[in-house]
This record gives structure tokens, sequence and C-alpha cells, in this order.
């Protein structure tokens, strides 16, 4: 009886103690997994806030031309990082060339085709503009030949009955050296020929325009961008001045918008990543949107 009663203890302390080794081993198994399940969560948090870790400022200097888009850019930008800094600035595209040049901005803006002798930068086209012959709203004439502009210009054509408009004398409006729009519109439109001296220098766009739209004998020019209601844009040899007509070439007075940048100096992390967003589909949607032909 008492052998009986020693086999049944010990059958029972052995049933017991597999059942306390079985609740360690689940103890063990479960810490693991909690552990390996924070390891996760911890990789995963770094991975998702590495876009937010950009940081920096950008600074940008030249064309007026170009600022407006380069503005808009940077809104875009700086919402999608809020702790990255763009201060953009005009001054002119011969500006943004030396900006460049001498590595005192990230990047320089130039509204027009680099010029051989402009040395020691990289040339990144970001967008493509077309240079409207703008207006007062009330002139009559609404198309004109190239030729022409070219004379008015230049002074040869005075007064716009010679081309179709009342008689009254023409008060020509442009841009002041070593502006990129200036320098397009003398490349493309006057070619050898010399701005006549009597023209009104306005030195930015806005300026430029607002002066056309006082003065109903007045015509100048402004990027395609630049257009506003309070002027109106000339159709050139019959082409108006649209994008589908830009990008086709057909509208030949048409120029590119640059970042220029210092070919010796790397650009910093986040000049670059501003420099992909702008060739991104995305930065060439707001292109679109503000006017411009993108690139891409």
């Amino acid at each position: 009886m008492k052998m009986k009663r020693l086999l049944l203890l010990l059958v029972v302390s052995l049933f017991a103690a597999a059942i306390l080794v079985g609740c360690a081993e689940d103890d063990t198994e479960d810490t693991t997994n909690n552990d390996n399940q924070t390891e996760d969560v911890e990789t995963n948090d770094d991975s998702d806030g590495a876009d937010s870790e950009l940081e920096g400022t950008i600074t940008m200097a030249g064309s007026t031309s170009v600022q407006p888009l380069s503005e808009e850019l940077a809104t875009v930008f700086m919402d999608k990082y809020p702790d990255v800094r763009l201060e953009v600035s005009g001054g002119g595209s011969g500006s943004g060339i030396t900006a460049a040049q001498e590595n005192t901005a990230d990047f320089g803006a130039v509204s027009r085709e680099i010029r051989e002798d402009e040395t020691g930068i990289n040339t990144y086209t970001i967008a493509i503009d077309g240079i409207a012959i703008i207006v007062h709203p009330d002139n009559a004439i609404s198309d004109i030949a190239l030729e022409d502009v070219q004379k008015i210009f230049s002074g040869e054509i005075t007064n716009w009955s010679e081309v179709g408009g009342a008689d009254e004398a023409i008060v020509i409006v442009s841009r002041e050296e070593g502006s990129g729009t200036r320098g397009a519109f003398d490349d493309i439109v006057l070619g050898d020929a010399a701005l006549v001296d009597t023209a009104i220098i306005q030195n930015s766009s806005g300026a430029a325009r607002e002066s056309v739209s006082s003065e109903p004998n007045a015509i100048g020019y402004v990027s395609t961008g630049s257009l506003t209601d309070n002027v109106k844009a000339l159709a050139v040899d019959g082409i108006e001045p649209t994008v589908e007509d830009i990008v086709s070439g057909a509208y030949t007075v048409a120029r590119p918008f640059n970042y220029v940048a210092n070919e010796n100096e790397s650009l910093s992390e986040v000049a670059q990543a501003f420099l992909d967003f702008v060739l991104s589909e995305e930065g060439q949607k707001v292109v679109e949107q503000q006017g411009f032909v993108p690139v891409k």
C-alpha cells in the first residue's frame, strides 16, 4: 500500500515539473517575440522620419523673370520640408551668373542662353519661357510681324499707323542691360540692330508691364509667365505665345529658364534635393501651372 502511494506521488511530481518547464518555455518565446516586435517598430520609425530630417538654407539670386517661378517652387518645397529655408532674390541674369561663378549663392537664375564666355558654372534648364510682345489693351493691333517688332525697337518705325494702328507715336518700353529678358529679346528680335535711345528702361518684368499698361501707345515685352489682364500680348507672324506653340517652336520669341551653380563646388544635400524636386514630375507640374513650358 505504501509502495503504491510512493509511486503515485512520484508520477504527480513528474507531471507538475513538466507543466512548469512548458510554461517557462512559453514565457521565453513570448518575451523573444515581444523583443522582436519592438525592434521592428523602432526600425520603421527611423525609416518614416528620414525625409523630415532634411534641413538647411538654399540661396538663389538672378533673373527677375525666373524669380516668381522660383518663389512658387520654393513654397511647395518648403511645405514638404518645413526645416528648409529658400532665400530667393532678383538682380538680373548677369548677377545670377556672377553669384554662381563666385559661389556667393547656391544657384544663380538666368533667363536666357548661357554665353560661351560665361564659364565656371554648371547649367540646369528648368523651363522654357516665351517672351510676349505687349501693348495696352486698347491698342487696335493684335498681330505684328517679327520684322516690324525689330524696326520699332530699333527706331526705324515710330508711328502705329505704319503697322496698321492709329496715327500715334510709339512709346517703347524695354528692360535694363543685364536682364535675361533683355538679352534674349536682343538676340532673338534685334539681332545686330541697337535699341533706340529714346526707349523707357525698366528694371523688372513687373515694372515693364505696368509701364505699358499705363500708356495707351506703349509697346514692350515680358515673360509669358508675367502676363496679366492689364496688357495685351500680340501674336507674332500670326502665332500667339501659347504653351502649345512655344513647345512646338511655332512661336519663335522664346528662351530657356536656367539655374546655374559653381562647377567646382558640389551642391549641398539640401540644394541637390531642391534641384531634384524642380526637375521631378511634381516640380514640373508647378512649372506648367505657372504658365511656363516644362522641360520633362
